[in-house]
């Protein structure tokens, strides 16, 4: 094999493994009481995990192992750094319910996780089959990035038990999640989909400290919503198996 070939093979792991090393820096920021930072090195370690995928693709070198390597990546960035970050900034002063409710959260995204990689090639492509573990951590970095711009929030930290709770449970549920994929909506829409996509992303930059937290909570309640009105549409397509496709 080629040097060229081989380094192509490696550029997806280069990000993947980005993708964790923000995990672990974020969690050495809480660690010290700095969680603004360590939410935003979180949004940093999602646009690596976010690019990984497409450079494999694009250079014809997906794999079993960056498919593994990715998991573990995101197990990490998007489960044990987020579940430590919201327990360090709130749930730490309720003891023992604070850590169980902040391991349930890191529960709930490894199996997230296990599942997508047993059901990969089980379930419809343009959907998410729960919410997706880096939409759950951007939920948890946009309450933290809220309470940076609302201090008040700081007030009312029990409910983030709840919040946290919630948004681990959206992980493990079999509700479809719009994942804008092989999606016949958008390519009928393309235009629209992308004015709203830069109206989205230019709200993100001026006011970053609201949007993510609106924003996934926009994303979660109109998945919630779609759900209900087409839920006999769905069927069964979501639901776990261990069944061979054979």
């Amino acid at each position: 094999m080629s040097p060229a070939k081989r380094f192509a093979f490696f550029l997806p792991n280069i990000f993947t493994g980005l993708n964790m090393a923000c995990g672990f820096a974020s969690m050495v920021l809480a660690s010290r009481g700095m969680h603004y930072e360590a939410a935003m090195i979180l949004i940093l370690g999602a646009i690596f995990d976010s690019v990984d995928g497409r450079v494999a693709r694009l250079t014809g070198t997906s794999s079993s192992f960056g498919e593994q390597f990715d998991s573990l990546s995101d197990a990490v960035s998007f489960g044990v750094a987020p579940g430590f970050l919201i327990y360090n900034k709130y749930l730490y002063d309720y003891g023992r319910l604070g850590a169980v409710i902040s391991f349930f959260y890191l529960l709930c995204a490894a199996l997230r996780l296990a599942r997508f990689n047993a059901n990969l090639s089980k379930v419809r492509s343009d959907f998410f089959q729960g919410l997706p573990s880096p939409g759950a951590a951007l939920a948890i970095i946009g309450l933290i990035l809220l309470a940076d711009r609302f201090p008040i929030i700081d007030g009312y930290s029990v409910y983030t038990m709840i919040y946290t709770a919630l948004y681990g449970l959206l992980m493990i549920t079999t509700i479809p999640f719009y994942s804008f994929k092989n999606s016949d909506f958008v390519r009928k829409h393309k235009r629209t989909i992308l004015f709203f996509f830069f109206v989205g992303a230019a709200l993100t930059v001026i006011y970053y400290r609201i949007m993510f937290a609106l924003g996934m909570a926009s994303y979660v309640l109109i998945s919630l919503v779609y759900y209900v009105a087409k839920m006999k549409e769905f069927g069964d397509a979501f639901e776990w198996s261990e069944e061979s496709d054979s």
